[in-house]
This record gives C-alpha cells, structure tokens and sequence, in this order.
C-alpha cells in the first residue's frame, strides 16, 4: 500500500500563548480532491504553511510526498505547487512574462510548457495582456497556471475563488476537476460552504481543531442527527423566537424567505399545530436536505 502524500500527526502551532493549529490528525492520498473548511482565522492557512515548511511546527509531524516537513522542507517546496490568498503578480507584467519568470524559479525554460500551462488554465490568447487589465477571476487563473508551471504533483490552493464570481468559480472548479482526473493530488482551502460539496473529502475547521474529517455525504449523515424542515410562515421574526425554544429543536434559523429548523424529535404536525397556536400563518413545511453548513454549524456550537 503506497504512503499518503499528506500525512500529519498532533501537528501543531502556537504563536505565543494563542494556538493557531491545535493537535490535528488527518491525510490525504493521490488524487484526491480534500477540502479545508472552515471561518478565517480557523487556522487553514497556517496549517498549510506548516506543510510546506514555511513555518515550524510547535509540535507533533507531518510528512508530504514522503518528506518530513521539517527537515526536507526544500525537497516538498520543489514537489508541490501552492496558490496562495494574495498571490504576487506583477501587474506591470503580461501574462506570458508573468508565467516565464516564475517558471525560471522552479527551472522551466521549454517555452513549450510555459505555453501548455497557459492553454491549461484558459490563458490562450491573453498572452500579451498586462496582467493589470485582468479581470480577479482571471487573475486567478494566472495564479494557478504559476502553481502548476513545474507540473507538481500536489497541489495547495488557499481559498483559490475567495473574491470571484460564481460563474468564475465554477469555471475554476472544472479546472480542479480536470487536474484531478490527471492524477495531481489538491489540498484546498474554502469558507464557502457550497464549494466544500465538491470536494471528495471534507475537513471541518474551528479555532485551530479539526473537528471533523469525512465525505460530505458521511458528515451530514453522522453529524445531523434529525429532521430537516424547511417552514414557510409569517411573520418570521415571530416563527424564529417561537421555534428557539421548543423542546427539541436543535436549531432553528433564518433562510432567506424562510425559515430552517433542525429538529430530533419534532415532526411536521407539531411544529405546524405550535405556530398556528401562536397565530403565525403558515403558508407550507416541506422536508429539506442537510447541508455541509449545518454539519458546520452543528459541530462549531
């Protein structure tokens, strides 16, 4: 059995008397798609950087693609593509020269791949764009292409979509998709909730603990213990502070023009007799799905 490209054991980071990563376990294998989730300041970034060996555990290990983090930090570096939040691109730079640059870092001369990332990242014919007149979700397409220059075999993208619009991010997924199915493993970092669906495997983030660690499916199975209820009545400020208190429901909360209540014991009846009893119109109840925000939500409380 091969060794996961990611493996990490009690990793941990304090930064003074605050603990930014605290004691967390997991791994990860070739090609898959794993997802960080979680607030900022949670401590996904931090855990990356650990990966990557720019900063020093304060306790516990990790290894990636076999190397310790530590002590091999320069054999991961040269391994491993990382895009990270705010990513340095010189503006004044067009794509191309942006690309060539940072592919003279890792050693890349053949033209040829400069151009091949560039048509793997939906760069072709911005060749000669200065780097300034890009859009952010082509500016992030650029940051990938530099990630991915040196063809690595693993892949860190820190919250890659944070900014862009849903069509560039769904655009930016396919491509994620696209180096999975090539064989490139990816660690990817989201506060987007939705975004966490698509990944294969999902990592939950809170204060520094990984509390959970699963496919999204698994987690809102294991992690949602009751009813879904989608409630649909008026007025809804009064249906909330209603539904707070009921004796079990677990959460109860706004969702857009309605509300969402997650309930272990309370069926539909109930919570239908409860609100015309308090004279709330309820228009309709119809049974909804576990979302990876109430796993989030659930396990964060």
């Amino acid at each position: 059995m091969s060794l996961p490209v990611i493996y990490v054991e009690n990793l941990t980071r304090r930064f003074g008397d605050f603990v930014a990563v605290d004691h967390i376990n997991f791994e990860v294998n070739k090609g898959e798609i794993v997802g960080y989730l979680g607030p900022n300041g949670s401590g996904k970034t931090t855990t990356i950087r650990m990966l990557l060996g720019l900063l020093t555990p304060s306790e516990g290990e990790a290894t990636v693609l076999g190397y310790d983090v530590y002590r091999q930090s320069e054999e991961v570096r040269s391994r491993v593509g990382y895009m990270s939040q705010k990513f340095a691109i010189y503006d004044d730079l067009t794509t191309y020269e942006n690309l060539t640059f940072y592919g003279g870092v890792y050693g890349i001369t053949d033209k040829t791949r400069i151009k091949e990332t560039l048509e793997l990242v939906g760069l072709t014919g911005h060749e000669h764009t200065l780097t300034r007149d890009l859009s952010t979700g082509w500016r992030q397409r650029l940051s990938l292409g530099i990630a991915l220059v040196h063809k690595p075999q693993l892949l860190f993208l820190d919250e890659p979509t944070s900014g862009v619009d849903p069509t560039a991010r769904r655009t930016f997924w396919d491509l994620i998709y696209q180096l999975a199915e090539s064989g490139v493993t990816i660690l990817v970092t989201t506060h987007y909730m939705d975004e966490a669906e698509y990944c294969e495997r999902v990592g939950v983030m809170r204060d520094g603990k990984l509390l959970a660690m699963d496919t999204p499916t698994n987690l809102k199975r294991s992690i949602i213990k009751g009813d879904v209820w989608e409630v649909f009545a008026h007025p809804l400020e009064q249906g909330l502070e209603i539904l707070h208190d009921v004796p079990g429901v677990e959460r109860v909360g706004l969702a857009g023009d309605h509300l969402r209540v997650i309930s272990s014991n309370v069926k539909e009846e109930a919570l239908l007799s409860l609100l015309k009893k308090k004279k709330i119109q309820v228009e309709r109840i119809e049974k909804g799905e576990a979302t990876l925000e109430d796993v989030f939500l659930t396990l964060a409380r």
